[in-house]
This record gives structure tokens, C-alpha cells and sequence, in this order.
């Protein structure tokens, strides 16, 4: 994926007999249809539409770290839907690789239905074995930039309208981000010192914070005595491996968080467009407010709601869990983590955690973060039923 970085310059300048601009006053934003969307873990939204005649209705992952819109590889050959091959490439965590575009669909939400879309083809397998259902495809700026869009994560609905004059809640606190296709936003944080660098506003990633490892580098920004853990995460491509961290402080508008959890990414690929950007925050942090998008008028509005002050995640247990055939696989396991000292192997079934034996994957992950708290994990290694304990060590 490419991101082109536009910079405009304004002069106002009060010259004699410059004739005066004229400012026609904008239309009220008027309301379209709101519909509910599902959360994962990490806060990664869910929502259900349907593509051009197909009767079903799909899962999309609403995300605005997305530069356009997208359909998953299996889903087009399932239905039988033909692509057209382009010789355009994407990037994106994990690789880069041309693809195949369905052109000039439609996409059917409740009350509302967007012409035109051009959606590129990609394989999202990864991400329906992470969050244990099927995930069809990814929606970005391509819905984003036609409308004012407000996310409830009190009442998990989506509100979309017609762009024009809005009326922002109070209490809350107006942002106006740089835009490309993505927006991004300079925020201030800390740790060893205090710094202020440019971020992507990514609603499609279901972490806090992340750097990548060369920005962390050269800005030396991280304390050096605390060491972060290794981990695996996921992304377009396939599974990475990252380390975890946290943060002293990130500030977002005038909203402050304490002790963050942070990803270090090494962006082989450029994805995060180091050194005019360093990372990116995510919507395991964006979660705990209600945020009006509107990139129609290149801003973004927060207002804290409900979750603003949830505890973050800080349980690291070492190990990763995935969806598989019906079945929730253990396909990692760092050496030295909790997870293999209480003596979990990759290709493990996992059968129950604690008291949980319903084969939802998100349960079982929302039990496994409770740091430094002994929690039982049932498994199946080969023909044989085994219990064993393992207590998630916080990353504080």
C-alpha cells in the first residue's frame, strides 16, 4: 500500500483591494441510517453488509489504518465471484503482493447501500483464525470519505450522515489530523523523555500503541533497563513476531493514558512510512471513546465514554491461539514465557480455560488477562486429556 503525503500552505494576507472571499454556509449534516456493529478483543469492530445480489450478509472489519476496500480471497471464490487481475501492489504488515479487483459493486447496509466500490482481493485466513469467525473483508477511507461517520462504543452503533455542519458533543475534544488516505495524527508521549511525532488513527488494529523498532531506535525514546517481551501478532501477510512493551504516558488531544501497552514492529516493508511516521495508535485505546469521523471536513472528534477508564491488557502469556477447522490450536510458543513453563506445546488443543469449555476463542483469550492470577487450561495432545496451569506474567 502506498501513502502519498500532501502538504498545503495558506496565506491570508490583508492587501488593499484584494476582493474578499465569500463563504457560502454549508448544509446541516442530515442522518442516513445507523446499524450495530460486533466487538473483538482489542476492540477490532465487526459490521454486516451485503455485497452487489448476494443474499448473505458478510463480516467486515471496520478500519480506518485502510486505504481503500477489500474482500478476502475465499469469500469471492465461495460465491463465485471472478476478480480482475491488476498489476497494483499493496503492503502491508507481513508482505506486499499485487492484487485482483472486483469493480464497481455494491455494498448493502441497513438504510444505506455505496455505488461504485472497488474492492481489492486479499487473504484475510489470519485474521477469521484469530477472532474465530469469518471475516470477509476490510471497509476503509473508500466508505469513510463519502460521510460523517460516529462510532457508539456505549451502544455499539454505527450513526452515518451526510456531510455538512455538525454539532459535537461536549465535553469532548475536536482533533484535525493530516489526512492522505489515512489520518494521522501528532501526539505527545513518554517514557524515558518527553516527544511529539506523527501517528496513523487506525481503528483496524486491536492494540494500543505501536512503534516501529527504527522510529523506538533513533528516538531512544523507550527506558533501556525495562525489557520488553516477545510475542507474535498478526497482519496482512501472516504472523509476526513483535515485542511488547509499555509506555509512561500517550496523550491524545487533551485525554491522557497512563503506563500503555506498546507493540515494537520491525517495518521491514515501510508500512508505517518511518521517518514521517513512527507507529500507530489503535483501537484497543480509541475504544474508550465515542469518535465522530469526519473526513469530509478532515476532522475527528472524541468524546470519552464508559470504557475510558478499563484497565489495559497487561497479561502476557507467550503463547498464540487460533481458530482452525472447528478446532483452537496453540501455533506459538516463546521459549522462556508462561506458557511454556507451564508446559503447553504448539499443536495443543485447547479444550477449556479456567471454568470456559465453549470453544469461543475471544472467551478463552479475555480469561488469559488476568496477570500474575493461576488460571487452569485444559488441553488435548495427541489422544490424551491434560490440565495444566499457567499464570500470565504483567508486563508493567
Amino acid at each position: 500500500m502506498k501513502y502519498i503525503f500532501c502538504i498545503l500552505s495558506f496565506a491570508f494576507l490583508p492587501l488593499a483591494g484584494m476582493a474578499q472571499e465569500i463563504l457560502v454556509p454549508q448544509p446541516q449534516a442530515k442522518f442516513i441510517t445507523r446499524f450495530p456493529f460486533k466487538m473483538f478483543s482489542g476492540g477490532v469492530m465487526i459490521v454486516r453488509a451485503r455485497l452487489a445480489q448476494i443474499p448473505d450478509t458478510l463480516n467486515f472489519i471496520l478500519d480506518t489504518g485502510s486505504g481503500g476496500i477489500s474482500l478476502d480471497s475465499t469469500t469471492c471464490a465461495w460465491y463465485n465471484l471472478k476478480p480482475t487481475p491488476s498489476d497494483t501492489t499493496i503492503r502491508g504488515m507481513g508482505g506486499e503482493h499485487k492484487v485482483s479487483f472486483l469493480f464497481n459493486q455494491q455494498l448493502h447496509f441497513p438504510g444505506l447501500t455505496l455505488e461504485r466500490m472497488n474492492f481489492h482481493i486479499n487473504d484475510y485466513e489470519i485474521l477469521s483464525s484469530v477472532y474465530g469467525e469469518k471475516i470477509d473483508g476490510i471497509i476503509g477511507y473508500s466508505f469513510f470519505s463519502r460521510y460523517i461517520v460516529k462510532m457508539d462504543f456505549d451502544s455499539s452503533v454505527i450513526a452515518v450522515y451526510q456531510p455538512g455542519e455538525i454539532d459535537y458533543p461536549k465535553g469532548g475534544n475536536l482533533l484535525r489530523p493530516a489526512f492522505t488516505t489515512l489520518p494521522i495524527q501528532n501526539l505527545t508521549f513518554r517514557d524515558k523523555k518527553k516527544q511529539n511525532f506523527n501517528f496513523y488513527f487506525d481503528t483496524g488494529a486491536g492494540l494500543c500503541f505501536l512503534l516501529s523498532e527504527e522510529y523506538a531506535k533513533d528516538s531512544s525514546i523507550l527506558l533501556s533497563r525495562r525489557k520488553p517481551f516477545h510475542t507474535q501478532a498478526e497482519g496482512m501477510g501472516g504472523r509476526l513476531q513483535m515485542r511488547l512493551t509499555v509506555v509512561k504516558m500517550v496523550q491524545v488531544g487533551n485525554f491522557r493514558f497512563r503506563n500503555v501497552p506498546t507493540y515494537l514492529f520491525d517495518d521491514a516493508y515501510k508500512v508505517t512510512s518511518y521517518p514521517f511516521v513512527g507507529g500507530l495508535l489503535g483501537n484497543d485505546l480509541l475504544r474508550r471513546f465515542n469518535l465522530t469521523m469526519n473526513y469530509p471536513k478532515r476532522e475527528i472528534h472524541l468524546l470519552p465514554n464508559s470504557h475510558f477508564k478499563e484497565p489495559f491488557d497487561y497479561a502476557y502469556t507467550g503463547m498464540a491461539m487460533y481458530y482452525e477447522n472447528g478446532l483452537i490450536v496453540i501455533e506459538d510458543v516463546i521459549p522462556g514465557s508462561p506458557a511454556a513453563k507451564a508446559g503447553l506445546k504448539k499443536d495443543d488443543l485447547v479444550i477449556g480455560v479456567g471454568k470456559n469449555f465453549t470453544n469461543n476463542i475471544m472467551a478463552y483469550k479475555t480469561i488469559l488477562q488476568s496477570a500474575n492470577e493461576n488460571i487452569k487450561i485444559t488441553i488435548r495432545r495427541d489422544n490424551d486429556l491434560l490440565q495444566l496451569s499457567i499464570r500470565p506474567l504483567s508486563i508493567l
